[in-house]
């Protein structure tokens, strides 16, 4: 079999297995839907706090409940060693009302 013929075959199989899941996915999203909006009324009926993004320390956490110095408690000039840290921006906080 030349190589051109693998690669087709290869192309069609790869075809066939992203319809099959784009099917599943149009299917499935009523599913989807009604479980989602479960989850939202347990958020709500709960009163739970903001996402968890990062478990890797605890001023990446919850972004909006950490202080600004909470990444050099260690040492003023210390290197942030989380890579979690690089991913997300300081929260801008505004002194006027």
């Amino acid at each position: 079999m030349r190589n051109s013929s693998l690669f087709f075959l290869w192309l069609t199989l790869d075809v066939m297995i992203l319809s099959v899941l784009l099917l599943h996915a149009v299917l499935t999203t009523h599913a989807q839907q009604t479980d989602l909006a479960d989850k939202a009324s347990l958020v709500k009926r709960l009163q739970l706090t903001d996402l968890c993004l990062f478990t890797e320390a605890r001023y990446t956490r919850h972004l909006s409940q950490a202080d600004l110095n909470t990444a050099f408690q260690d040492h003023p000039l210390s290197l942030e060693h989380f890579p979690s840290g690089s991913f997300t921006q300081p929260t801008l906080h505004s002194d006027s009302p």
